[in-house]
């Protein structure tokens, strides 16, 4: 992850690029098999709190469903211009996990802004092949 820093508040001006945050919402992640999270309420949040500063999108299975619930968080182009890579974050199953991936995400994301640093618990990397499914 990126540790370059960015102004904090400030948010994609209406239109810019912006990131891209991917809810894997496959065979394990956003199911039963995982207990306690209202899965509806964490996308729709997810969505809610980062209308207007990031694109939220839900998939089918990412292939790490030992990680379930997965999250990736991509860089805006101006992020990957400064060095930022898609995040992969995983056994995001509680409601602070994903606020703090979207005050993150309001402050730029990868490559424009420090994440929190308790994401470093969720931070995960994927094989090659998975990573392919998603950045190909």
């Amino acid at each position: 992850m990126s540790r370059r820093s960015r102004s904090a508040g400030s948010t994609p001006p209406p239109g810019a690029a912006r990131c891209t945050i991917t809810v894997c919402r496959g065979c394990c992640c956003g199911s039963a098999k995982i207990p306690g999270l209202d899965h509806a309420a964490q996308l729709r949040g997810l969505r809610q709190a980062l209308d207007g500063v990031a694109a939220v999108r839900a998939t089918d299975c990412l292939d790490a469903c030992e990680q379930a619930n997965v999250i990736v968080v991509q860089p805006s182009p101006a992020g990957r211009a400064a060095g930022g890579r898609p995040v992969w974050l995983g056994l995001v199953n509680d409601l602070d996990a994903t606020a703090d991936i979207t005050a993150w995400v309001e402050g730029g994301g990868p490559g424009l802004a420090d994440p929190p640093d308790i994401l470093d618990l969720y931070t995960f990397t994927p094989s090659r092949r998975i990573r392919g499914r998603l950045e190909g």
